[in-house]
C-alpha cells in the first residue's frame, strides 16, 4: 500500500515530536530508536524511510525543536520572555521545555551537524531578544541579551537540579527580580 505525500510528512512529524520529548526527558542516549517509533505509533522499521541513523534524528529533532517560532513575527519585549521562560511551569515541562537547558551539556559531544544547528539557534536566540532588549546602542543591547539568556538558561537549570521545590522557586524567583522582569 502506497503512502501519501501527506502521511508521510505527518508521520515525520510525529516522529520528531516524539523525539524531541523523549530526548528532552531523557537525553540522546536515554531513548532507543524503538522507544521513539512506538511513541509516534509506527513501526521500527519505518523509521529508516525518514532517517539514516538516529544521529541524523538528532540533528533534526534540534532542528525542529528549535526552528518553531523562528518566524518573522515580533519577538516578545526581553523582560516578557524572560517572565515565562522563568517560571515554574517551564521549568517542570522537561520535555516540552527549552532545549538548550535539558540537552546543552549532551549536546556539547554531538556530532559536528547538531552543534551546527545549534549554533544557528543560539544566533537567533541573541539577535531577537536583542531587538528588545534594554540599551541605547546594538552593542548594548547585545550584551543585555546574551546576558540575560545566559542567566535564564542557568537558573532553569539550577532549579531542575535542585531537589529542593522552595529553592527551586527561589532561584527562578531572584534571577527574574535580578533582570527586572
Amino acid at each position: 500500500m502506497k503512502v501519501s505525500r501527506e502521511q508521510v510528512a505527518e508521520n515525520r512529524q510525529r516522529i520528531l515530536d516524539a523525539a524531541a520529548r523523549l530526548f528532552r526527558e531523557r537525553g540522546f542516549d536515554g531513548v532507543t530508536v524503538a522507544e521513539i517509533m512506538k511513541a509516534a505509533e509506527l513501526t521500527h522499521g519505518a523509521f529508516y524511510g525518514h532517517f539514516r541513523s538516529k544521529e541524523e534524528l538528532i540533528a533534526q529533532t534540534c532542528g525542529h525543536v528549535l526552528g518553531a517560532g523562528s518566524g518573522s513575527e515580533a519577538p516578545p519585549a526581553l523582560k516578557d520572555y524572560a517572565a515565562a521562560y522563568l517560571s515554574p511551569r517551564h521549568r517542570d515541562d522537561v520535555g516540552g521545555g527549552c532545549l538548550f537547558v535539558g540537552l546543552g551539556s549532551e549536546a556539547v559531544r554531538a556530532s559536528p551537524d547538531v552543534r551546527h544547528t545549534l549554533t544557528d539557534a543560539i544566533r537567533r536566540k541573541v539577535e531577537a531578544l536583542s531587538r528588545t532588549a534594554p540599551g541605547k546602542t546594538a552593542e548594548a543591547r547585545r550584551r543585555a541579551a546574551i546576558g540575560s539568556w545566559a542567566a535564564m538558561v542557568g537558573a532553569v537549570l539550577l532549579a531542575r537540579l535542585a531537589d529542593d521545590e522552595a529553592l527551586a522557586d527561589e532561584l527562578l524567583a531572584e534571577t527574574r527580580a535580578w533582570l527586572g522582569a
